[in-house]
């Protein structure tokens, strides 16, 4: 499916090893309300009308369990193809850009491990990519900001009324991608997410609002917060 004449294709980065969640597990495999915590992410974008297909872009080693306990058993059928990953989520999502069909026009990256991901932030970033060239979801933030030292002495105070905190997805003109991450590879420049990629090459990055609870799940209480949280959305 494409939005009007756009092809839309998501890229999604599942690479998380779980070491942070203390479990010999895998992150996306770990369970959340007894389903695989990709399955929550893939689902979202399976459902979203706006989504052509989806590029998975997981371990090499787990290209084929991923293929059989997750793309087959839950019938996500909008993924195209499962990509092996390269050493760092950057080298994983260029992987994922590098097979990308002729006629996408938009792409939207999403991490895996954000569960929370709804189908109208994903149009939302859509539609941001195709007005801006380049969105990135985020949150307002709501606390004080210090800036410190690296013993913790504070050097200043930061105006948090221009302070976002960048999540996913972040959606670009496939072109502008693109280039950004062949940019980055030729300058061995790795960044901390993709937007970063596309601000270095003089690109405006525009910021649109997302939601709280799209966190990324990275520790053991970030799972418990989840399971809480879906638990009190039945």
């Amino acid at each position: 499916m494409t939005n009007g004449k756009m092809k839309i294709t998501a890229v999604i980065p599942a690479g998380g090893s779980g070491r942070r969640m203390q479990s010999g597990e895998a992150k996306q495999y770990l369970l959340l309300q007894g389903i695989p915590l990709l399955v929550h992410s893939l689902r979202t974008f399976q459902e979203s009308p706006v989504i052509g297909d989806i590029v998975l872009v997981v371990p090499a080693a787990d290209v084929d369990r991923i293929q059989s306990e997750i793309v087959d058993a839950f019938a996500i059928t909008k993924i195209r193809q499962v990509v092996a990953g390269g050493k760092e989520r950057q080298d994983s999502v260029r992987n994922g850009l590098a097979v990308l069909t002729a006629d996408c026009a938009i792409v939207i990256i999403h991490d895996a491990a954000r569960p929370f991901v709804s189908t109208a932030l994903i149009e939302k970033a859509a539609n941001g990519a195709m007005q801006e060239g380049a969105v990135a979801v985020g949150v307002r933030v709501r606390d004080t900001v210090k800036q410190c030292e690296g013993e913790g002495r504070v050097i200043a105070t930061l105006d948090r009324e221009q302070i976002w905190m960048a999540q996913t997805p972040q959606a670009f003109r496939r072109a502008t991608i693109v280039a950004a991450h062949q940019k980055a590879q030729e300058d061995n420049f790795y960044g901390t997410d993709d937007a970063v990629l596309v601000e270095r090459m003089g690109t405006p990055v525009r910021m649109i609002e997302g939601i709280p609870d799209n966190i990324k799940i990275t520790t053991a209480e970030d799972l418990a917060w989840a399971e809480h949280r879906l638990s009190t959305r039945k």
